[in-house]
């Protein structure tokens, strides 16, 4: 809030400079507050060095005395002496900056949001309780300042340092709104912003396949604002969020409770925790003993693993994180160990150090303090220096921060190295300027600092992008119990935002060590993967990683896990069993190969040849009563059809082509309309003939040979004639039908017209039926030759196959449906041939006796004997002139 206000009220003052030496006007900051360090050239740093007790009521509250302060942090300290090392090896170089010294001023915040701001105003107007917009120094001093080391404190900064266009480059403030030049113009940074990090924590949480996870955040900038681009960029990635809590700011025993009751009991296995450590401790305390949970750790305390008790191994084990890159400054690591309070006189912090580190106190600092002086009290006289110290303190140098720090202080010496370099004629400025490097103003400075690009001692490159942020590299940390149940922080991969898109993240899974110490990766799903074959259907109310996972339709796969919609096969293809892919549909169709082909084509073959096999035995039998008494003619004809009719069975078997779907039905047609057409004038020939004997009877004359084969001629044209229009208004064609059965193929012939195919049908049916009543009708008239009685019962087996033949037709698909026709084609001819012909051979073959004149017309002896009454003897007359008639026939 006091970031929001300030700029009003410096801008509500004009400025008023005033004399360096006037007494009234410069105060050097209190001892506790920080130290200086003169050069030509002064950059400011804030760091916090010390901290509060406890968390304040607060945090936008100053505490009410320097005492307050008593946290001494040897950690965050480093990172002054890297800031003191950076000058130091900076002013050693002369060919970067030659002749011109840099110095320093550092200001202590005690973490605190409103001291950062009083620092920022005491380098602003070199006064410890400044006036807003007065400036007691005859010209500011202060090219740049380096810090702070929090968002949110930054944030007030970079408002204030804004205005006057003064350079702040902070080391450790990662907030994505620091991103905005509009609002923050003159703010730059050397730790990737947290769009950068939580774009690399998504790719964390992807790599190991976690769908299902909770998120804590803090209640400040960084833990709203880092936590709102990161929720966004795990919804965008399909990963859900189980639960997401905001750990307060300030002390809540009830409000902790509740978020560790929420991280205990979710099903989610994985939690990322977008947040300082400070904020996230009471919930760590409360859940002490839980495990099988991994930790996801922003950058903000990623490395802090010597916080932890032996006792909290077992549950921090295994926790991953992201981390400023961890590099090792050549001279850093030495010039630390070398501080020492009697050589770093300006250090005002260095004696709290030595203090910290061995246990001891200084004369002058414990008696400042108004402590009473005890005997056991231990003196520190500066010879102190255990065995191991060198290397205690090597171990646990923190090299992430302070390697920011490092190039921070070197990106401002680079921009001041290329305003120094500056041709006159050449510079950045109005009518090509250059800026000079003894008089000089900060947002000259700005200018430069901003496109500044450069190698670093390490060889590694250095820059800003156009929002004044560095690349986004990131070291990935996993937190391993030692054998003595410490934790350490070892690095196991990298992220570079600067790499092709997927190769971002390089982890090596094999120097991972789990929680519990599992092999495997820890799964955290809010429902299982749905394999192959099935499809994820959302459960209502809850996140789109709960669902339920439903088999894919008949005729749809789903050929990948978790999948959110089943695909449908071409038209082609079918759905295996394990829905997970389209296989090649069955072709089905009335093969030569398979046993029910292969049964109705040797029928049909089989009956065909036994039919010719007859018409030869008629044609050598010619001359014979039985075959002269029936007509042979059209008998020739007759038995030609019914083995024609067998052999157009073979039309329907095998694969429908062109030629055979054209054929089949017409050819099938015009040879049974040939059929039962000869019947028919079979039939009327035995009427006729027994007409033919009554006395003055005028049917003689239609004795002939010319009624039969009429009957047959013009029976049959009719059925040719409709079969004619049908091939020419519609032929039929074969086609694939892919919609009788499932997962099938059926090879059929189209009929293309129905109407046309019933009318064939019909018309046949027609002739049968006058044929079966003709014959019926005959049946008992009186002659040796009447085949009347024979062909009504083939008529009536005729009939009654294609009369089941029709519902049977119309009840079976593919291939059964066509299996239903030869079957009736082959039965019906077949029935024909066995009433008709058999008994005929029979005689023929078997009984040659009875194939005789004299036995076809009754006149043998026993006959002659038995006709004795006159009855008989009429009876015979009779029967004599039809046989007679019906031999002449022929």
């Amino acid at each position: 809030m006091l970031s929001l206000f300030l700029p009003a009220l410096l801008l509500s003052v004009p400025p008023r400079v005033c004399g360096g030496d006037a007494p009234s006007c410069f105060l050097h900051a209190e001892e506790e507050d920080g130290y200086e360090q003169d050069g030509d050239i002064q950059i400011g740093g804030i760091f916090p060095v010390t901290f509060h007790s406890e968390l304040p009521v607060n945090p936008f509250m100053e505490p009410r005395k320097p005492d307050d302060c008593k946290e001494f942090s040897p950690n965050t300290y480093r990172w002054v002496q890297a800031m003191t090392f950076s000058i130091n090896e900076i002013n050693k170089d002369q060919t970067l900056l030659p002749n011109i010294t840099l110095g320093f001023r550092i200001f202590d915040t005690c973490a605190s949001i409103r001291r950062n701001v009083v620092g920022t105003m005491w380098m602003l107007t070199g006064k410890r309780r400044p006036l807003l917009n007065f400036q007691c120094q005859s010209r500011s001093v202060f090219t740049a300042v380096i810090g702070g080391s929090q968002s949110t404190s930054s944030l007030a900064m970079a408002r204030l340092l804004g205005l006057y266009q003064i350079p702040q480059v902070s080391y450790f403030a990662s907030s994505p709104l620091l991103s905005n030049k509009i609002q923050f113009p003159s703010f730059l940074r050397t730790i990737p912003s947290d769009h950068y990090q939580a774009y690399g924590l998504v790719k964390l949480v992807l790599h190991f396949g976690w769908k299902w996870v909770g998120l804590l955040s803090a209640e400040d900038d960084y833990g709203v604002l880092g936590s709102q681009v990161l929720k966004e960029s795990l919804l965008a990635s399909g990963v859900c969020i189980a639960f997401h809590e905001t750990l307060p700011s300030t002390p809540s025993t009830s409000r902790h409770n509740v978020i560790s009751n929420i991280v205990k009991t979710s099903s989610a296995n994985v939690v990322v925790a977008f947040s300082a450590f400070a904020y996230l401790k009471p919930v760590l305390w409360n859940i002490v003993n839980l495990t099988g949970k991994i930790w996801i750790a922003s950058e903000a305390w990623s490395t802090i693993t010597s916080i932890f008790s032996k006792d909290q191994s077992n549950m921090m084990t295994g926790t991953l994180g992201l981390a400023t890159r961890d590099v090792a400054v050549p001279g850093m690591q030495e010039f630390f160990i070398n501080v020492h309070p009697l050589t770093s006189l300006n250090d005002i912090f260095s004696e709290q150090f030595w203090e910290e580190t061995f246990g001891c106190h200084w004369k002058s600092r414990y008696k400042a303090t108004g402590a009473s002086v005890i005997n056991s009290t231990r003196w520190c006289t500066g010879a102190e220096k255990p065995m191991g110290f060198e290397l205690q303190n090597t171990n646990k140098f923190d090299q992430r921060v302070t390697y920011n720090i490092y190039n921070a202080l070197y990106a401002v010496a680079h921009a001041l190295h290329k305003m120094h370099s500056c041709v006159p004629g050449g510079g950045p400025f109005i009518n090509n300027r250059c800026a000079n490097l003894r008089d000089f103003r900060p947002w000259q400075l700005l200018r430069y600092i901003r496109d500044v690009h450069f190698v670093n001692s390490l060889g590694e490159e250095m820059y800003f992008d156009v929002n004044g942020d560095p690349p986004g590299l990131y070291d990935v940390v996993n937190w391993h119990e030692e054998p003595d149940g410490t934790l350490s922080s070892v690095k196991v991969g990298s992220f570079d935002s600067r790499a092709p898109p997927g190769h971002e993240l390089s982890i090596n899974a094999k120097a991972i060590q789990w929680n519990m110490k599992q092999t495997e990766v820890p799964c955290s799903v809010c429902s299982e993967s749905c394999n192959l074959g099935f499809r994820k259907a959302l459960q209502k109310g809850r996140p789109s990683c709960c669902f339920d996972c439903i088999s894919c339709a008949v005729g749809e796969i789903s050929n990948e896990t978790d999948s959110s919609n089943c695909g449908s096969c071409p038209d082609d293809k079918w759905s295996n069993e394990e829905r997970s892919e389209c296989v090649p549909k069955r072709i089905e169709y009335l093969s030569y190969w398979e046993p029910l082909g292969s049964i109705l084509a040797a029928s049909g073959i089989a009956c065909s040849m036994t039919t010719m096999t007859t018409l030869c035995i008629f044609i050598k039998y010619q001359d014979t009563p039985v075959v002269k008494a029936n007509n042979r003619k059209v008998t020739y004809i007759f038995l030609g059809a019914l083995a024609l009719s067998f052999l157009c069975s073979i039309f329907f078997i095998g694969e429908p082509q062109p030629l055979t779907c054209l054929l089949r039905q017409p050819s099938f047609g015009i040879i049974f309309a040939l059929c039962v057409s000869c019947i028919l004038a079979k039939t009327i020939m035995v009427v006729i003939a027994f007409n033919a004997t009554k006395p003055g009877s005028n049917m003689r004359k239609w004795l002939g040979p010319q009624v039969p084969m009429a009957t047959v001629s013009l029976c049959t044209l009719s059925q040719f004639l409709i079969c004619a229009m049908w091939l020419l208004i519609c032929p039929p064609y074969p086609e694939k039908n892919l919609k009788v059965r499932i997962g099938t193929i059926i090879l059929q012939c189209n009929e293309c017209s129905k109407a046309a195919l019933w009318c064939m049908l019909g018309y046949m049916g027609l002739l049968a039926c006058v044929s079966f009543l003709v014959a019926f009708l005959a049946r008992k008239l009186p002659s040796s030759f009447n085949e009347a009685k024979w062909i009504t019962f083939s008529m009536l087996i005729f009939l009654s196959v294609w009369l089941s033949f029709v519902p049977g037709y119309l009840s079976t698909q593919g291939k059964y449906m066509v299996a239903v026709e030869v079957f009736g084609i082959i039965s019906s001819s077949a029935g024909l041939f066995t009433c008709i012909f058999l008994p005929k051979c029979y005689i023929i073959l078997l009984r040659p006796a009875l194939n005789t004149k004299e036995h076809l017309l009754g006149k043998s002896n026993t006959e002659k004997t038995e006709q004795k009454t006159e009855h008989i003897s009429m009876r015979t007359e009779n029967m004599d002139t039809i046989n007679h008639f019906a031999l002449q026939c022929n």
